[in-house]
This record gives C-alpha cells, sequence and structure tokens, in this order.
C-alpha cells in the first residue's frame, strides 16, 4: 500500500506538472523592462519578407482593434503573463515580420501545418503567412524542385544564426538511412535537419513525431525514427507535442520568442510550461464526475449519455501534461473529451505504445512513466484516500457504493 501512494504522489507532483505562475513583482518588472528594449530593438529593423503590417490583415478581415485586444487579453494569460504585459503582446504581435522562421516537414502528415492554417483569431494563418517572415514550408510555397532548394539556401545564409528553424515530422535513422530522402541531392532527412538546424537561433520540435518519434516510433519502429532532440545538440530546443500540436501553442512559443528574445521556461521534456504545466485531468470539464466516482462503463450507456468520467474505457488524462482542457481547438470550440472521447495522451513520449487504447491504465499491464495505477480503478482511488494534497481519492468510495447497490439491486 506504501508503494502504491508514494507511485501515485510521485504521478501527481512529477517536476513536468509543477509551475509557477506568480514571480513577485520584482521579477516582473526586470522582465517588463527587458521585453521593452526587445521590442525597441525589433523596432528598429526592416519587415522581413512580407510587409503587410498587422493593422491592414485586422481592417481587410473586417476585424476591430476590440476583437484584436481580446487575442491579446487570453495569450497574455495564456503565457503566464500579469495583465499589464498586455500593451507589450500587442506590439510584439506587430512586430512578429521581423523575425524570419524556416519550416521543415520530415517524417510526417503535415498536420501540424494543417492544424496552424486552421488556426483561430485574429486568423492566425494570416498572421503566420503575411505578419511573420516564413521563408520556407514545402506545403504551402509556390515554389518547387530546384527554386525551393535555392529559396532554403537563400533564407539560410540570409538569416544566419538569427531564424527560428520548425521542425515537423520524425526523423529516421535506421538501416542505411535512406527512408526518406529530400531535394536533387537526395540528402536523408537527418542530414537534411542537421544542416538547416546549424546556423537556427532555435529549434522548435512541433508535434508528437518531431517531439519524440511519434507514430513513426511505435513499437516495432522499422525505420529507427527518433524525434528533433535526440539528433540536435548544441541548439536551443523547444517541443511542442501532439498529434497535433495546438496552433495556440505554436503562436505563442514565438509570440514569447518575440517579446523577449529568449525561449520560454520548459519542463523536464523540453516542452513549454505556460502550454504543458497543467494536467488534463485538473482541468477536465468531467473532473468531477471523476471525484464522484461517476464513469462511463462502457460506449453508449448511460453514463456516457451523462458526460461522465471517461477513465474506465481509457482516458488518459491523468497521465498527461497538456493544456487542451484550457485552450481547446477549432476556435476553442471542443476538444477530444468534449465530444467523447478518453485523452489517448499524444503529447507524452511512446504514447501510441502506452497509451492509445481504450481501456485503464489500470487493466493494461503498463506502468506510467512516473507509476500510478497498478489495480483497478477503485483500487487506486483507495490508495491514495490518505493522501488529501492529491485531492483524488473520493471517486473510489463513490464507486465501491455505487457498485453495491447496483449488486443489490441485481439480486432483488
Amino acid at each position: 500500500m506504501t508503494d502504491r501512494q508514494d507511485a501515485v504522489r510521485s504521478l501527481f507532483t512529477t517536476k513536468s506538472a509543477r509551475i509557477d505562475t506568480n514571480r513577485g513583482d520584482a521579477y516582473y518588472r526586470k522582465l517588463y523592462a527587458q521585453c521593452k528594449a526587445r521590442l525597441a530593438e525589433l523596432k528598429r529593423l526592416e519587415p522581413l519578407g512580407n510587409r503587410v503590417e498587422l493593422a491592414e490583415v485586422l481592417s481587410d478581415e473586417g476585424y476591430e482593434r476590440r476583437d484584436f485586444m481580446k487575442w491579446v487579453s487570453a495569450t497574455t494569460a495564456m503565457l503566464m503573463l500579469p495583465s499589464f504585459f498586455e500593451p507589450l503582446v500587442a506590439e510584439a504581435a506587430e512586430v512578429m515580420n521581423r523575425v524570419p522562421v524556416i519550416w521543415l516537414e520530415l517524417q510526417d502528415c503535415a498536420g501540424n501545418t494543417e492544424a496552424l492554417l486552421r488556426s483561430d483569431g485574429p486568423k492566425i494563418d494570416e498572421i503566420i503567412l503575411d505578419i511573420i517572415s516564413l521563408e520556407f514550408n514545402e506545403t504551402i510555397m509556390a515554389a518547387a524542385g530546384h527554386q525551393a532548394e535555392a529559396q532554403l539556401h537563400d533564407a539560410m545564409e540570409t538569416f544566419k544564426d538569427k531564424y527560428l528553424l520548425f521542425v515537423e515530422g520524425s526523423v529516421p535513422t535506421g538501416a542505411g538511412r535512406e527512408w526518406c530522402t529530400i531535394g536533387p541531392g537526395g540528402e536523408t532527412f537527418e542530414e537534411h535537419l542537421l544542416k538547416v538546424a546549424k546556423h537556427a537561433a532555435a529549434v522548435v520540435a512541433v508535434g508528437t513525431c518531431a517531439t519524440f518519434g511519434g507514430v513513426p516510433a511505435a513499437a516495432p519502429n522499422p525505420t529507427g525514427a527518433v524525434g528533433v532532440m535526440d539528433l540536435i545538440k548544441g541548439k536551443p530546443i523547444i517541443n511542442i507535442p501532439a498529434c497535433p500540436a495546438n496552433p495556440a501553442n505554436m503562436v505563442g512559443v514565438i509570440l514569447h520568442y518575440v517579446l523577449t528574445g529568449q525561449i520560454p521556461e520548459l519542463d523536464s521534456l523540453l516542452r513549454p510550461k505556460f502550454a504543458f504545466g497543467y494536467r488534463i485531468h485538473d482541468n477536465c470539464e468531467r473532473r468531477a464526475h471523476f471525484d464522484a466516482g461517476e464513469f462511463v462503463e462502457e460506449w453508449g450507456d448511460e453514463g456516457a449519455k451523462n458526460n461522465f468520467c471517461l477513465y474506465k474505457v481509457g482516458c488518459k488524462g491523468p497521465m498527461t501534461f497538456n493544456n487542451c482542457s484550457i485552450i481547446r481547438y477549432n476556435e476553442s470550440v471542443n476538444w477530444p473529451v468534449g465530444v467523447g472521447h478518453g485523452c489517448i495522451g499524444c503529447s507524452e513520449p511512446d504514447f501510441w505504445d502506452k497509451y492509445a487504447y481504450e481501456r485503464p491504465m489500470a487493466d493494461a499491464h503498463i506502468k506510467p512513466p512516473t507509476g500510478g495505477v497498478e489495480k483497478t480503478v477503485d483500487e487506486f482511488g483507495l490508495g491514495v484516500l490518505t493522501a488529501t494534497a492529491i485531492g483524488i481519492g473520493i471517486h473510489a468510495a463513490a464507486s465501491v457504493v455505487a457498485g453495491k447497490k447496483s449488486e443489490e439491486g441485481e439480486d432483488q
């Protein structure tokens, strides 16, 4: 019992989960001055690539300043900055076309690019394409073949040591590494990545394939797929996992870099804490049902019709760190748990092998990375009843009572 309690405490207090949302007045005053100086420096630079200004895009799309400031307020909160930073965040958005971005696609499905192009307000796709200086992206650029190669080379030379490199997709390293090649020279994806990353200011791995290998790295991993951080050394690396990554988190990382000139604070897996400092479970709209012991037992039952907790049908929210339950998708309308499917832990390492199945961890005979559910869901809850700081044990007693009532009803 003690070992199980220790394992659960470890799960609920893991380093990646700890996030300091209030650093104190002195810290924020210093950061504010740093951001002011950074933005003043960027304003002195000429816009790169497309010279369309944010105000023009907003006007053309029929957005008022008030709409933009609502977005600024939400983004400031997402970045875990005090509200008095909002004017600076607005300024940062307006000078995003001073920071060059190169985007590579490797062993992937282009889902993260597609997610970015379909992100929301104020029309972030216009911000990315017209405001940010997106110098190279195979999916959306007009150039092809030798012209595309030339454009990439020119961008790397022109913005040497200044560009942000976004990488989508895993990197095959197995066999002779001939699984994927690119360009007229037949570079392997690994060679291509190392070449472009050499003079990047920072490397941003987008999506679970680029961060942890994702689906291509699932057993038996025939191509020897790995994440970017397994190959790139000596460079700042930011991981934005999920399948696909939330566009708000991508834009948040760029805004943070524009605003401060630095990468955001990262957790132990190199994920930005402003996005991955939360457990899905703690901010889930079904959490109250979990605490009350109300679960969906099988798809389509009364629990499912009443939006009960999905843990018993495989939700991995207690093991997953992401802000999906806060930011959501599709203009913040919904997210997987909201539409009735449990979280599959897609922002965690090896998620396809560990979490992507419709049964609880208790019945999977697979331990979570930090320990946790080892027997039944009720025993899991009973095992942590004494760990009151966790605040998770109430559901167990409720489940047991509900089970007894059900059995009594069957006997009658």
